[in-house]
């Protein structure tokens, strides 16, 4: 080893206090065991969130007949059978089971009256055999409903212009955090502005909270930059987000108070670090980062006040993210591109939730990021 090599090593540990030997290495299999696909069906599927009682998992795909787009389905893991429950037209995404109660929460364009004609052309895009890199839509004319279980009934809680979405309730059901881009749409926009809504409209996105009957709309965030992905934290005190600069590059993971206060930065990662969610034991916060490569999306976690370096979960070339845990903890969910080509599929594996904690344990503490 060249001898500015050894003494910029020596420097690390003497800042530090740690020998790379002492970092210790995990592999897959010490978190995740019994691996196994839950969806096949369709073009992709991903964003598994659970019931309370654990038995059924929410998510979205895209596999409805002339609708390219995702739709919203509950999948009960006890028999296998799979229901949709949105529309059926029109775009949706983020559902999320409100606890004590028969509702699930989804966002949807379904109310839009373009929503064939979009569809259609989609799938005229797709027919004509040309590509585009995927992408996300912030359609702004996406609202939040909660679906009733027992009657069918949608309620439409949001109707606020721009996109609405992202949405879960806290642990009580009493209230939804949620993401919204409509202080893009509810103002005259400065010229600089009007060209970033074109750009990159997600640069406008903030979180709000409000009531489970969307009553009491209320705006917690005001840095620039999109934040979004909110959930709350098992005891309902904290919400867990993630925020990215101004310049759409990095995103970490933050938590606040629901009332917007005490908002800490959790990870400084150095990458595009997002969907956090909260392990049920509040010791450690899941979540996804390209820390790797930028289209190598991989599960990390991080202890709940984020005094140490993320661990590494999985490791898998391509996409590993949206990482959610069951209520009990002994499971994981998530949406994986492991099973071949750029699409998600949603999977499932038993959790080690006690290697977890050693892991998290034995993490070195957090360095500070170089500017």
């Amino acid at each position: 080893m060249p001898l500015t090599r050894v003494v910029a090593a020596l420097v690390v540990l003497c800042i530090f206090g740690q020998k790379p030997a002492d970092v210790p290495q995990y592999k897959e299999s010490d978190f995740l065991t019994r691996i196994r696909r839950l969806t096949v069906e369709g073009r992709r599927a991903g964003e598994g969130y659970w019931s309370p009682d654990g038995q059924r998992i929410v998510f979205q795909s895209e596999r409805e007949p002339g609708n390219p787009f995702y739709q919203i389905y509950v999948l009960d893991l006890t028999t296998g059978d799979t229901k949709r429950i949105s529309p059926g037209i029109g775009k949706t995404t983020c559902a999320f089971f409100r606890p004590r109660s028969d509702q699930i929460l989804f966002a949807s364009t379904h109310a839009d009256p373009k929503s064939t004609q979009l569809q259609e052309a989609e799938l005229a895009f797709r027919a004509s055999g040309k590509e585009r890199r995927y992408s996300w839509d912030y359609d702004p004319e996406m609202d939040i409903y909660a679906y009733s279980e027992k009657t069918g009934a949608l309620e439409r809680l949001t109707t606020a212009r721009g996109y609405d979405a992202e949405g879960s309730y806290s642990p009580d059901g009493q209230w939804i955090v949620f993401s919204s881009m409509r202080d893009a749409y509810n103002r005259t926009l400065t010229a600089d502005e009007q060209k970033m809504l074109d750009v990159n409209a997600s640069y406008f996105a903030e979180i709000y909270i409000m009531r489970a009957d969307g009553s009491g709309q209320k705006r917690l965030t005001q840095a620039p930059g999109y934040d979004g992905g909110p959930f709350f934290t098992p005891d309902g005190s904290h919400i867990v987000w993630r925020r990215f600069d101004a310049q759409g590059l990095i995103a970490d993971v933050w938590t606040m108070k629901p009332d917007g206060s005490e908002q800490k930065q959790i990870t400084d990662f150095g990458s595009m670090s997002w969907a956090p969610y909260m392990h049920p034991s509040g010791a450690y916060i899941l979540f996804a980062s390209n820390k790797l490569g930028f289209e190598n999306f991989e599960v990390f976690m991080v202890d709940a006040q984020g005094t140490k370096e993320p661990v590494r979960i999985t490791y898998s070339d391509g996409f590993d993210g949206l990482p959610v845990p069951s209520p009990d903890g002994k499971r994981l969910a998530w949406t994986s591109s492991r099973s071949g080509g750029a699409a998600g599929q949603l999977f499932l594996a038993e959790w080690n939730h006690e290697r977890a904690l050693e892991a998290i344990e034995r993490a070195p503490l957090r360095k500070p990021r170089l500017p």
